[in-house]
C-alpha cells in the first residue's frame, strides 16, 4: 500500500502468507485419516524430508538477510 512502512508491508504479507501455510498444513493432516486414504512409511518420510528442507530453506533465509559487503 502506498504510504505504509516496510515493517508494515511485511506485517501485512507475513500475516497472509503465514496463515495460507498453517491452512496447506491443516489441510494436509486431513490425509492421515486411515479411512480415507492409504499410504505407506517411506510416503511419509519424503513429506517431511520435503518440508523439513523447505523450513529450512526458509528460516536461513532469514538468518542471513543482511546483505554481504564486498571487502579485501
Amino acid at each position: 500500500m502506498k504510504g505504509e512502512t516496510k515493517e508494515e508491508r511485511f506485517k501485512r504479507v507475513a500475516v497472509k502468507r503465514v496463515q495460507r501455510v498453517l491452512d496447506s498444513l491443516r489441510s494436509l493432516s486431513h490425509c492421515s485419516n486411515k479411512r480415507m486414504y492409504e499410504w505407506n512409511n517411506e510416503q511419509l518420510k519424503r513429506i517431511w524430508t520435503a518440508l523439513d528442507k523447505e523450513l529450512k530453506k526458509c528460516r536461513e533465509s532469514f538468518e542471513n538477510s543482511e546483505p554481504e559487503e564486498f571487502q579485501f
